[in-house]
């Protein structure tokens, strides 16, 4: 996967989750916004599933989505591979 379309793509997603957008345009196709359960924004692309921080969890990213920070993550089969903070966009895991 080429990283900086991922890169790209996963900044235009989180802008779109955080300003509560109901979906997100990537390379002229439309991906919808969705909400879980619990209510928390996500959206699929490219086999990965992007979803906003729970500040309802006791973690670090948890007390900092409570301060008002922007944290979206991004999941490939279960394993978090990305995570956008505050815009930044940070690569965990190699992805194939």
């Amino acid at each position: 996967m080429d990283i900086e379309k991922l890169r790209e793509a996963s900044l235009r997603i989180s802008e779109a989750i955080f300003t509560k957008q109901h979906g997100v345009e990537i390379e002229g196709l439309f991906y919808p916004i969705h909400r879980t359960k619990s209510g928390l924004r996500n959206v699929t692309y490219s086999d990965i599933w992007f979803i906003e921080q729970n500040p309802q969890k006791d973690s670090r990213h948890a007390k900092l989505a409570q301060e008002g920070h922007q944290i979206l993550w991004g999941l490939k089969k279960r394993t978090y591979v990305l995570r956008v903070i505050d815009g930044k966009f940070t690569l965990l895991k190699k992805i194939p």
